[in-house]
């Protein structure tokens, strides 16, 4: 496994790799890994040649009352689990090389990115644009795998590189879940037994929500109201939303009548956690 910090040679092996005739996948992160970031380096490894991984905790998408200063880094871990599955290469940039002094680029986001995260973090997509396109420049890979536990980044990410004309395809990765069903996350590690109990009831409200459309409810408020109350039972009152929208432009929707995507973003004491699962009217009972 080589692990690079200048650009430059991490741009020069890339582009040897893809000059010789070999697909190269690339898996940014920020690091703190977890399985689910391995299964993403796997399914790299099973589809391409050769592959990379980023680790680079990006300022430009944190607000200022969030955890950048206290997101968990675990580099030496990281890298034997990279190690392990026989990665190829390692980007390991630092700020300054990535944000040097002056810096004032950024990415306008798709439409995509307005609603949802665009609300309550309304700079958190311009800052993931920006740093995705660079990575995208610095590593010009053939494939970029991203996790579709993130649906609506992932969907900013696609929609940018459709836009752009970004010569990279762009694949969802499906999430990867503990045993009892929570979405593994870096940030599960912030949470206390107690507080990782509270935390099941996103992905019960979203199963919930998968279970009355196949009882045949396909109406949106009622789907959303339901997911709400169920975690408001288990202890969470500070919710920033739990929303049934459209699966391709994350629009509002009053019947489920095509392909959505139930999504949820929570408050677990001081940790903030996102779901999702995907819906569709076609499983509805009728």
């Amino acid at each position: 496994m080589r692990i690079v910090e200048n650009p430059a040679e991490a741009y020069e092996q890339i582009s040897q790799w893809k000059h010789s005739g070999k697909s190269v996948g690339l898996v940014p992160t920020m690091g703190a890994l977890h399985a689910g970031h391995l299964a993403l380096v796997q399914r790299s490894r099973d589809e391409c040649d050769f592959t990379a991984a980023t680790i680079f905790v990006n300022p430009t998408q944190f607000g200022p009352q969030e955890d950048l200063s206290r997101y968990p880094r675990t580099l030496d871990a990281d890298l034997k689990g990279l190690s392990e599955l026989r990665t190829d290469l390692v980007f390991l940039p630092t700020s300054e090389q990535l944000y040097p002094r002056g810096y004032s680029t950024y990415i306008q986001p798709p439409q995509v990115a307005l609603p949802l995260e665009g609300v309550h973090r309304p700079e958190h997509f311009r800052g993931v644009a920006t740093i995705v396109l660079k990575l995208f420049q610095i590593l010009p890979a053939s494939v970029g795998y991203f996790g579709l536990k993130d649906y609506q980044q992932w969907m900013v990410i696609k929609r940018m590189v459709e836009d752009l004309n970004v010569s990279i395809r762009i694949e969802g990765c499906e999430t990867v879940r503990d045993p009892d069903g929570l979405a593994m996350s870096s940030r599960n590690r912030y949470l206390n037994p107690t507080e990782r109990q509270t935390a099941l009831s996103l992905s019960r409200a979203l199963r919930q929500a998968r279970k009355r459309v196949a009882h045949g409810n396909c109406n949106i408020s009622e789907l959303e109201l339901a997911m709400e109350e169920q975690l408001k039972s288990a202890g969470m009152d500070r919710i920033d939303y739990a929303r049934v929208v459209c699966r391709e432009t994350l629009g509002t929707l009053d019947v489920l009548d095509r392909p959505a995507v139930a999504l949820i973003a929570a408050y677990v004491g001081t940790t903030r956690l996102i779901d999702n699962v995907l819906l569709d009217h076609q499983d509805a009972a009728g």
